[in-house]
This record gives C-alpha cells, structure tokens and sequence, in this order.
C-alpha cells in the first residue's frame, strides 16, 4: 500500500519513507506518547553510559577500538560522556569545597581564584588537555593506521576512564582535604590513572607486543607532559608579562 509522508509528502510503501526516514505509522501526542518518550531516553541514557564505563574498566583498548571501527550502536558518545563525568566531578569539588592550594602562596598568583577557576571550567580544560595527549600518541604510535581524530577519540574516552576513577576515589579526597596528605593522595591517583592509560594502549594497539606497545606509551606521555607543560609556561609567562 502507498504511504505518502506526513513529513516531506513523498510517496512511499514499507516501514519508512526512502525519502527523510520517517516511520510510516506515528503515534498521537498524548501522555501516554511523553511517558514512553522519557522512558525510552532515560533507559538509553543510563545504559550507554553505564556499558561504557563497563568497557572502559574490563576490556578498555579492545572497546575503543571497536568503537573506532564502527562498533557503536551500545556506546555513550565520547565527548559527550566525558563532559558528563566531568560536569559531575566538579560539581563533587566545588560542593564540598576541595581546597587542592591550601598551602600554596604567592604575589603573582591567586591560588584561590585559580583553584575556582579550574573547578567552574573543569569540563573545558579536560578536553583542552585531550589535544595534547593526542600529539603524544601520534607521534610514537603513527605507524598504527590510525589518523590524528582517532587518536583523538582514544584519548577522550581515556580522559573519562582518569575522571571516572577520580570520582571513585572522591570519599578519599574529601577525607584528605585541607590537609598536609592531599597532595600525595592526588599524586597517587594521577599515578594510577597513567597506569589505566598504558593497560588501554596495550590492550588497544594489539597489533605490536605488550612491551614495545608499553615502552612507547611511556613516551607518548612524556611528549604530553613536555607540550603541555611548555604552553602553560609560556601562558603564565605571557600572563606575568601583561599584568606587570
């Protein structure tokens, strides 16, 4: 039986229009439809994020490389998660008043406004911290087959696995706060989220041996710390520059 489509009108047999996509049976816009309508998002909603995490923290570097070759359907987006996680992690420092510069002082620096600063734009400098974890990457793992976007992709959802595992240890933070061990517990957790960062590339870049895929992590994140370090140099200094 021809359809014509209540969306662009064309004319049509089957399930959907071979125009637009749009089903041929649409339902009334009643309670019922708004009920279903939450229902069917929350349920996605919580079970992408919820299979993602999974991934992230059983079979990391395989998931991500499914992911890129177009495993997807099951997956939370990766910005998308990664914006999430954070949104939520700042929203746990700010509440309960992380003071991570409590024994910081300076003439030059507002480690209080600082500190503010980072937990109002936490979201933004994560992401902004992906492109140069991503230069490391394809330096010393280009001869992968991967291009730089993909590169890019790993890096976001291993940004989510060190927030995830930054807000499973958050009790621990909080305990520690104000206090003389904060910043030996963040180093430990820093620590630890590098550790997840290799176990990913190891398990991602299956085509070369653990170790040489383990050596080359290694280097990848010294290329990270290195450019990511030399801009916040020249930031501040430039900073410093045009307040004097």
């Amino acid at each position: 039986m021809e359809i014509i489509c209540k969306n662009c009108q064309q004319i049509f047999t089957g399930n959907y229009c071979n125009n637009c996509g749009q089903p041929a049976e649409t339902h009334k816009i009643n309670s019922h439809f708004l009920w279903h309508d939450i229902q069917h998002g929350l349920l996605h909603f919580d079970k992408g994020i919820l299979f993602s995490l999974k991934e992230l923290f059983t079979r990391p570097g395989h998931s991500v490389r499914e992911f890129i070759e177009g495993k997807r359907v099951k997956h939370f987006k990766p910005l998308s998660l990664l914006v999430l996680l954070a949104t939520f992690y700042s929203f746990l420092y700010h509440y309960f008043h992380i003071h991570y510069f409590i024994d910081k002082s300076s003439d030059s620096i507002d480690y209080e406004n600082l500190s503010e600063w980072i937990t109002t734009h936490f979201s933004w400098v994560t992401i902004a911290t992906i492109p140069f974890y991503t230069i490391g990457t394809y330096i010393v793992f280009k001869n992968q087959g991967y291009n730089f976007v993909e590169f890019f992709v790993l890096n976001t959802f291993k940004a989510s696995q060190r927030i995830f595992v930054q807000i499973l240890t958050f009790p621990l933070l909080f305990y520690f706060n104000q206090k003389h061990y904060l910043h030996q517990f963040s180093l430990a957790t820093y620590l630890l989220g590098t550790l997840v960062i290799f176990w990913t590339n190891i398990q991602f870049f299956n085509k070369i041996s653990k170790t040489k895929a383990l050596f080359l992590s290694i280097l990848s994140h010294m290329i990270f710390l290195f450019t990511f370090l030399t801009v916040v140099a020249i930031i501040l200094l430039l900073t410093g520059n045009f307040a004097e």
